[in-house]
Protein backbone atom coordinates (compact mmCIF):
# COMPACT_ATOMS: atom_id res chain seq x y z
CA UNK A 1 0.00 0.00 0.00
CA UNK A 2 1.38 3.29 -1.10
CA UNK A 3 -0.22 5.62 1.68
CA UNK A 4 1.28 5.09 5.13
CA UNK A 5 -0.83 6.14 7.50
CA UNK A 6 1.37 6.54 10.72
CA UNK A 7 1.08 4.77 14.28
CA UNK A 8 -0.79 7.54 15.19
CA UNK A 9 -4.53 9.44 14.01
CA UNK A 10 -6.39 11.98 15.09
CA UNK A 11 -10.34 12.08 14.72
CA UNK A 12 -12.02 15.48 14.56
CA UNK A 13 -15.43 16.43 13.57
CA UNK A 14 -15.79 19.10 11.11
CA UNK A 15 -16.36 21.66 13.51
CA UNK A 16 -13.56 21.02 15.28
CA UNK A 17 -11.04 21.38 12.41
CA UNK A 18 -9.57 23.94 10.59
CA UNK A 19 -6.51 24.01 8.34
CA UNK A 20 -4.83 25.90 10.92
CA UNK A 21 -6.10 23.59 13.87
CA UNK A 22 -5.18 20.40 11.01
CA UNK A 23 -1.22 21.96 10.78
CA UNK A 24 -1.35 21.87 14.38
CA UNK A 25 -1.85 17.94 14.76
CA UNK A 26 0.46 17.19 12.16
CA UNK A 27 3.08 19.27 14.20
CA UNK A 28 2.43 17.17 16.92
CA UNK A 29 3.20 13.77 15.08
CA UNK A 30 -0.20 12.28 13.65
CA UNK A 31 0.13 10.47 10.85
CA UNK A 32 -3.11 10.68 9.76
CA UNK A 33 -6.29 12.77 10.55
CA UNK A 34 -9.94 11.25 10.44
CA UNK A 35 -12.28 13.27 9.34
CA UNK A 36 -15.53 12.33 11.34
CA UNK A 37 -19.16 11.96 10.76
CA UNK A 38 -20.50 11.69 7.71
CA UNK A 39 -19.18 13.85 5.10
CA UNK A 40 -20.70 15.17 2.24
CA UNK A 41 -19.61 13.72 -1.16
CA UNK A 42 -17.95 16.72 -2.52
CA UNK A 43 -14.88 15.93 0.55
CA UNK A 44 -14.18 19.36 0.25
CA UNK A 45 -12.77 19.90 3.57
CA UNK A 46 -10.70 17.11 3.46
CA UNK A 47 -9.20 18.74 0.11
CA UNK A 48 -8.60 21.88 2.47
CA UNK A 49 -6.80 19.99 5.00
CA UNK A 50 -4.71 18.25 2.61
CA UNK A 51 -3.76 22.10 1.64
CA UNK A 52 -2.72 23.41 5.11
CA UNK A 53 -0.41 20.14 5.40
CA UNK A 54 2.46 19.00 4.29
CA UNK A 55 2.97 15.30 4.91
CA UNK A 56 0.37 13.76 7.27
CA UNK A 57 -2.75 12.02 5.36
CA UNK A 58 -6.75 13.02 5.75
CA UNK A 59 -9.08 10.64 6.06
CA UNK A 60 -12.82 10.16 5.87
CA UNK A 61 -14.05 8.37 9.06
CA UNK A 62 -16.96 7.33 7.29
CA UNK A 63 -18.26 8.25 4.17
CA UNK A 64 -21.97 6.81 4.48
CA UNK A 65 -23.01 4.53 1.72
CA UNK A 66 -26.92 5.38 2.14
CA UNK A 67 -26.08 9.40 2.06
CA UNK A 68 -22.54 9.89 -0.28
CA UNK A 69 -23.52 8.97 -3.92
CA UNK A 70 -20.76 6.82 -4.91
CA UNK A 71 -20.42 8.50 -8.23
CA UNK A 72 -19.46 11.68 -6.61
CA UNK A 73 -17.68 10.53 -4.26
CA UNK A 74 -15.53 8.83 -6.61
CA UNK A 75 -15.15 11.96 -8.94
CA UNK A 76 -14.03 13.65 -5.42
CA UNK A 77 -11.54 11.18 -4.75
CA UNK A 78 -9.85 11.54 -8.24
CA UNK A 79 -10.00 15.56 -7.70
CA UNK A 80 -7.84 14.95 -4.76
CA UNK A 81 -5.65 12.18 -5.16
CA UNK A 82 -4.57 13.76 -8.49
CA UNK A 83 -3.07 16.81 -6.33
CA UNK A 84 -2.21 14.79 -3.07
CA UNK A 85 -1.26 11.47 -4.26
CA UNK A 86 -1.13 9.14 -1.15
CA UNK A 87 -2.32 11.21 0.93
CA UNK A 88 -6.10 10.70 1.24
CA UNK A 89 -7.67 7.09 2.37
CA UNK A 90 -11.05 6.81 1.62
CA UNK A 91 -13.23 5.09 4.40
CA UNK A 92 -16.76 4.45 4.14
CA UNK A 93 -19.31 2.57 6.11
CA UNK A 94 -23.44 1.60 5.81
CA UNK A 95 -24.36 4.03 8.91
CA UNK A 96 -27.02 2.84 11.33
CA UNK A 97 -30.65 1.89 11.38
CA UNK A 98 -31.54 4.26 13.85
CA UNK A 99 -30.34 7.06 11.30
CA UNK A 100 -31.70 6.17 8.25
CA UNK A 101 -35.15 5.08 7.26
CA UNK A 102 -33.94 3.29 4.09
CA UNK A 103 -31.37 0.87 6.48
CA UNK A 104 -31.89 -2.10 4.99
CA UNK A 105 -29.45 -5.22 3.45
CA UNK A 106 -26.39 -3.37 4.85
CA UNK A 107 -24.25 -6.13 3.66
CA UNK A 108 -25.49 -6.05 0.02
CA UNK A 109 -25.48 -2.28 -0.06
CA UNK A 110 -21.90 -1.61 1.12
CA UNK A 111 -20.67 -4.50 -1.38
CA UNK A 112 -22.95 -2.61 -4.21
CA UNK A 113 -21.01 0.30 -2.89
CA UNK A 114 -17.52 -0.71 -3.13
CA UNK A 115 -18.50 -2.12 -6.65
CA UNK A 116 -19.52 1.56 -7.72
CA UNK A 117 -16.45 2.65 -6.59
CA UNK A 118 -14.34 0.40 -8.05
CA UNK A 119 -16.04 0.91 -11.65
CA UNK A 120 -15.12 4.68 -10.99
CA UNK A 121 -11.62 3.52 -10.62
CA UNK A 122 -11.00 3.85 -7.44
CA UNK A 123 -8.15 1.70 -5.80
CA UNK A 124 -9.18 -0.59 -3.54
CA UNK A 125 -6.18 -0.18 -1.47
CA UNK A 126 -7.24 2.64 -0.82
CA UNK A 127 -10.34 2.53 0.82
CA UNK A 128 -11.04 1.03 4.32
CA UNK A 129 -13.83 -0.11 5.97
CA UNK A 130 -15.59 1.12 9.43
CA UNK A 131 -16.38 -2.41 10.33
CA UNK A 132 -17.18 -4.42 13.18
CA UNK A 133 -18.65 -7.67 13.39
CA UNK A 134 -17.05 -10.80 11.35
CA UNK A 135 -18.89 -10.54 8.30
CA UNK A 136 -18.01 -7.09 8.03
CA UNK A 137 -14.39 -7.45 8.66
CA UNK A 138 -13.96 -10.26 6.28
CA UNK A 139 -15.54 -7.94 3.70
CA UNK A 140 -13.05 -5.15 4.81
CA UNK A 141 -10.25 -7.70 4.54
CA UNK A 142 -11.36 -9.71 1.01
CA UNK A 143 -12.42 -5.87 -0.73
CA UNK A 144 -10.39 -2.79 0.95
CA UNK A 145 -6.75 -2.51 2.55
CA UNK A 146 -8.59 -2.72 5.93
CA UNK A 147 -10.98 -1.06 8.64
CA UNK A 148 -11.19 1.53 10.98
CA UNK A 149 -13.39 0.55 13.65
CA UNK A 150 -14.91 2.65 16.46
CA UNK A 151 -15.52 2.09 20.19
CA UNK A 152 -13.84 -1.07 20.26
CA UNK A 153 -11.41 -2.16 22.70
CA UNK A 154 -8.08 -3.81 22.51
CA UNK A 155 -9.88 -7.16 22.82
CA UNK A 156 -11.92 -6.49 19.75
CA UNK A 157 -8.60 -5.57 17.79
CA UNK A 158 -6.99 -8.65 19.09
CA UNK A 159 -9.55 -10.83 17.30
CA UNK A 160 -10.09 -8.73 14.45
CA UNK A 161 -6.16 -9.20 13.55
CA UNK A 162 -6.81 -12.63 13.97
CA UNK A 163 -10.09 -13.05 11.67
CA UNK A 164 -7.95 -10.24 8.98
CA UNK A 165 -4.76 -11.68 8.84
CA UNK A 166 -1.71 -10.00 9.07
CA UNK A 167 -1.41 -7.83 6.10
CA UNK A 168 -4.90 -5.57 6.29
CA UNK A 169 -4.82 -2.49 7.80
CA UNK A 170 -6.04 -2.30 11.06
CA UNK A 171 -6.70 1.10 12.41
CA UNK A 172 -9.44 0.95 15.43
CA UNK A 173 -10.74 4.61 17.25
CA UNK A 174 -10.56 5.12 20.94
CA UNK A 175 -12.20 7.96 22.88
CA UNK A 176 -9.25 9.53 25.27
CA UNK A 177 -10.10 12.48 28.74
CA UNK A 178 -7.49 14.01 29.60
CA UNK A 179 -8.46 14.40 33.33
CA UNK A 180 -7.17 12.13 36.54
CA UNK A 181 -11.04 12.89 38.44
CA UNK A 182 -12.59 9.47 38.17
CA UNK A 183 -15.87 10.60 37.80
CA UNK A 184 -15.57 13.70 35.99
CA UNK A 185 -14.00 12.00 33.42
CA UNK A 186 -17.09 9.27 33.57
CA UNK A 187 -19.67 12.04 33.15
CA UNK A 188 -17.65 13.22 30.39
CA UNK A 189 -17.93 10.21 28.54
CA UNK A 190 -21.37 9.56 29.22
CA UNK A 191 -22.18 12.68 27.56
CA UNK A 192 -20.20 11.75 24.29
CA UNK A 193 -20.21 8.30 22.10
CA UNK A 194 -19.52 6.50 24.39
CA UNK A 195 -22.63 6.65 26.57
CA UNK A 196 -25.03 8.02 23.82
CA UNK A 197 -23.90 5.35 21.52
CA UNK A 198 -24.83 2.56 23.49
CA UNK A 199 -28.39 2.13 21.97
CA UNK A 200 -27.31 1.83 18.94
CA UNK A 201 -27.80 -1.49 17.59
CA UNK A 202 -24.14 -2.15 15.48
CA UNK A 203 -22.39 -1.05 18.45
CA UNK A 204 -24.66 -3.11 21.33
CA UNK A 205 -23.86 -5.97 19.43
CA UNK A 206 -20.56 -6.22 19.10
CA UNK A 207 -19.88 -4.71 22.62
CA UNK A 208 -22.40 -8.14 23.83
CA UNK A 209 -19.45 -10.25 21.64
CA UNK A 210 -17.34 -8.47 24.02
CA UNK A 211 -18.45 -9.89 26.90
CA UNK A 212 -20.71 -6.82 27.91
CA UNK A 213 -24.07 -7.54 29.62
CA UNK A 214 -27.34 -5.77 28.80
CA UNK A 215 -27.10 -4.34 32.25
CA UNK A 216 -23.87 -2.67 31.72
CA UNK A 217 -25.01 -1.34 28.47
CA UNK A 218 -28.38 0.40 29.70
CA UNK A 219 -28.90 3.95 29.84
CA UNK A 220 -25.13 5.69 29.72
CA UNK A 221 -24.17 2.77 30.52
CA UNK A 222 -22.21 0.93 33.72
CA UNK A 223 -18.42 2.19 34.88
CA UNK A 224 -16.82 -0.69 32.89
CA UNK A 225 -18.13 -0.11 29.76
CA UNK A 226 -17.36 3.49 30.41
CA UNK A 227 -13.98 3.05 31.32
CA UNK A 228 -13.40 0.36 28.20
CA UNK A 229 -14.48 3.09 25.55
CA UNK A 230 -13.02 6.31 27.02
CA UNK A 231 -9.23 6.00 28.48
CA UNK A 232 -9.10 8.70 31.24
CA UNK A 233 -6.63 9.20 33.57
CA UNK A 234 -2.92 11.33 33.23
CA UNK A 235 -1.00 11.45 29.89
CA UNK A 236 0.95 8.32 30.50
CA UNK A 237 -2.22 6.42 31.19
CA UNK A 238 -4.37 7.66 28.42
CA UNK A 239 -0.88 6.44 26.42
CA UNK A 240 -0.81 3.30 27.81
CA UNK A 241 -4.66 2.29 26.90
CA UNK A 242 -3.74 3.35 23.35
CA UNK A 243 -1.05 1.44 22.71
CA UNK A 244 -2.27 -1.33 24.39
CA UNK A 245 -4.42 -1.25 20.18
CA UNK A 246 -0.68 -1.61 18.89
CA UNK A 247 -0.12 -4.49 21.45
CA UNK A 248 -3.44 -6.09 20.40
CA UNK A 249 -2.56 -6.23 16.46
CA UNK A 250 -3.57 -2.64 15.16
CA UNK A 251 -1.13 -0.88 12.54
CA UNK A 252 -2.84 2.14 13.91
CA UNK A 253 -4.36 3.84 16.93
CA UNK A 254 -6.94 6.90 16.74
CA UNK A 255 -7.38 9.40 19.50
CA UNK A 256 -11.12 10.77 19.75
CA UNK A 257 -10.77 13.41 22.07
CA UNK A 258 -13.13 14.58 24.55
CA UNK A 259 -12.97 17.52 27.09
CA UNK A 260 -13.01 21.23 25.95
CA UNK A 261 -9.47 21.73 23.94
CA UNK A 262 -9.49 19.01 21.26
CA UNK A 263 -6.34 19.95 19.86
CA UNK A 264 -4.44 20.49 23.15
CA UNK A 265 -5.91 17.53 24.24
CA UNK A 266 -4.38 15.45 20.84
CA UNK A 267 -0.89 17.16 21.37
CA UNK A 268 -0.59 16.08 24.88
CA UNK A 269 -1.60 12.40 24.13
CA UNK A 270 0.88 12.24 21.08
CA UNK A 271 3.68 13.24 23.14
CA UNK A 272 2.95 11.08 25.85
CA UNK A 273 2.64 8.68 23.17
CA UNK A 274 5.40 9.09 21.05
CA UNK A 275 7.60 9.12 24.54
CA UNK A 276 5.89 5.90 25.74
CA UNK A 277 6.49 3.97 22.10
CA UNK A 278 10.17 4.85 20.83
CA UNK A 279 9.94 5.49 17.19
CA UNK A 280 8.67 8.78 15.88
CA UNK A 281 7.41 9.92 12.05
CA UNK A 282 10.44 10.68 10.68
CA UNK A 283 9.12 14.35 10.08
CA UNK A 284 8.98 15.12 13.32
Amino acid sequence: MSIEPGMLGAHLREHEVTPERAARVEEAGYGTLWLDGSPPADLALAERLLEATTRMVVATSVVNAWTADADEVAASYHRITDRYPDRFLLGVGIGHREVHVEYASPYATLVSYLDELATAGVPSEHIVLAALGPRMLRLARDRTAGTVPCLVTPEHTRGARTLLGPDPLLMPGHFAILDTDTERARTLARSGPPGTALQVVNYANNLRRLGFTDADLAGTGSDAVIDALAIHGDPATTAAGLIAHLDAGANHVGVYPLGNDPIDTLRTIAAAVFEARPGRPEYR
